[in-house]
């Protein structure tokens, strides 16, 4: 009888077995579905606090937590939530709109920590090997890269970015492709195969600190928080007892990855980004979106400036400072046509452009413009009179106004004949006040380390340990163009309360 037994609760346990193996199969669609994936799965005991402790005998090649903006992409955020979840574990996948990312890998983390210090050698894999996903526009992506900036995670997570948005520079930029995806299961299964296939590959980081007066009367923000992209962190200036922190002065930091721009280019998207959360139904396709954001630019007059008096160029309402050696600043010559100023780290703009190009050997001699690297200690600056100036970009070898490559940069707002300016961080505007009488707005970016990305073989940045990408152009470009700090100031990004893991 006790034999009888044995062989019937064993078969039974085949049979569980089987069914679940099947239901795997339907799920990935019978295409070495168990195998596939065992590679990104991360058991409950390791995402959930308190769960029951499993034991584990494959160690996944590329587990994966995926960040997924629901409000993006119209209705492809919420159809990608729906097929992660059913391919991977549910506790894997989150939806930003419900779950903070710097709580999420802050709570991971420590769990970690916790097991690592235990013994346990799996969760040592785990940490090891973990990748980020994040489906969003560029501001997600760039939120979560200022994450895991804040957090100084052991062992930083490289990050994997899906093109959900409209320009989607930053997945172009390391070959993830700029047009939104598809969400079934079998284009889901092959975007994952790529995360395990991808290179890492470290970016520059910038930290950005803005700081201005505050009112003479009434304590409200001279900035709306909602205003605010995500990559100045929570929408808050930052706290009393930060060193950044100036009496009578409002001062806000944060961080970027591809580009800070000011300007035309900026009051369009600025328009845009109103225009969506007033009509959200509307913004559900993606070529929409891009016509939209083009009929834009032609009333917000970056086509015809003569005929729209707003329009102000950049040398009326800043006076720059740039420095290409360290505590060596010098003033930055702004042509008075340009309208338009792009801080470039990536090389990829307004949907994938490029706007420094590639200098020829004479320029690179004679003014000291080289190739852009992701990971050289410096960004690009570029210059626009209007967009037919940008559709230059279009052409071969075709390139902004280069105005200089720096490792810092510094803009003075003065009074001026305009009350606001708009800036852009990594494709999130917003309308910044200048000031109304001889007060000053100052803008500063400086060199904050780096991040880990995952690139695809089509990725189009460049690394400046990469002998291959040292090559000069010989030809000619196709446009002329024209011609002791504080430690603590750089620590983080975020002017929020953020986590920082103790050893």
């Amino acid at each position: 009888m006790k034999r009888r037994n044995r062989v019937s609760s064993s078969s039974g346990k085949m049979v569980a077995n089987d069914v679940r193996v099947r239901s795997w199969n339907i799920a990935m669609g019978d295409d070495n579905s168990i195998r596939t994936l065992k590679e990104f799965y991360i058991p409950d005991y390791i995402l959930v606090p308190g769960a029951k402790i499993d034991s584990v005998s494959h160690i996944p090649a590329c587990p994966v937590i995926v960040f997924i903006n629901g409000k993006s992409g119209g209705q492809l955020g919420g159809e990608l939530l729906v097929t992660y979840s059913s391919l991977l574990n549910k506790n894997q996948v989150f939806d930003l709109e419900l779950k903070a990312p710097d709580k999420v890998l802050h709570q991971l983390y420590a769990t970690l920590e916790k097991f690592k210090y235990r013994g346990d050698n799996f969760a040592a894999e785990i940490q090891k090997r973990l990748r980020i996903i994040v489906a969003g526009g560029d501001g997600t992506a760039s939120w979560l890269l200022g994450v895991i900036s804040d957090l100084e995670l052991p062992q930083p997570p490289p990050v994997a970015t899906v093109p959900l948005g409209t320009g989607n520079n930053l997945p172009f930029a390391f070959g993830w492709g700029k047009k939104n995806p598809a969400t079934d299961r079998p284009s889901v299964a092959s975007f994952l195969n790529q995360v395990k296939d991808a290179k890492e590959m470290k970016i520059d980081s910038w930290h950005i600190v803005m700081r201005m007066r505050a009112p003479k009367e009434g304590s409200c923000d001279p900035i709306a928080p909602l205003e605010l992209p995500h990559a100045m962190h929570a929408f808050n200036r930052v706290s009393s007892t930060d060193k950044l922190n100036l009496e009578g002065y409002h001062t806000y930091r944060g961080g970027f990855w591809n580009y800070f721009s000011m300007g035309m280019d900026a009051q369009v998207s600025y328009a845009f980004h109103s225009e969506r959360k007033l009509h959200p139904e509307k913004f559900k396709n993606q070529l929409y979106n891009q016509r939209t954001y083009l009929k834009l630019g032609c009333k917000q007059g970056w086509f015809c400036a003569s005929l729209f008096q707003h329009s102000r160029n950049i040398a009326q309402l800043t006076k720059v400072k740039i420095m290409k050696k360290q505590g060596q600043w010098e003033d930055l010559h702004i042509p008075h046509s340009i309208r338009s100023i792009v801080c470039l780290n990536l090389p990829s703009f307004s949907g994938g452009l490029n706007p420094w190009g590639k200098p020829n050997r004479k320029k690179s001699i004679y003014r000291d413009l080289t190739l852009p690297f992701v990971d050289d200690g410096l960004f690009e600056v570029v210059g626009f009179r209007d967009a037919w100036h940008g559709l230059a970009l279009i052409a071969p070898n075709g390139h902004g106004t280069r105005l200089a490559q720096a490792s810092r940069i510094r803009f003075k707002f003065h009074k001026a004949t305009a009350d606001c300016t708009f800036m852009r961080i990594d494709g999130e505007p917003w309308k910044q006040p200048l000031p109304l009488d001889d007060d000053k707005v100052v803008v500063e970016i400086s060199h904050h380390g780096q991040v880990s990305m995952l690139a695809t073989p089509s990725c189009r940045s460049k690394s400046v340990h990469d002998l291959s990408s040292h090559t000069v152009d010989s030809e000619e470009d196709s446009s002329d163009e024209e011609s002791s700090e504080n430690s603590e100031e750089r620590r983080k990004f975020g002017a929020a309360d953020t986590f920082k893991y103790n050893d």
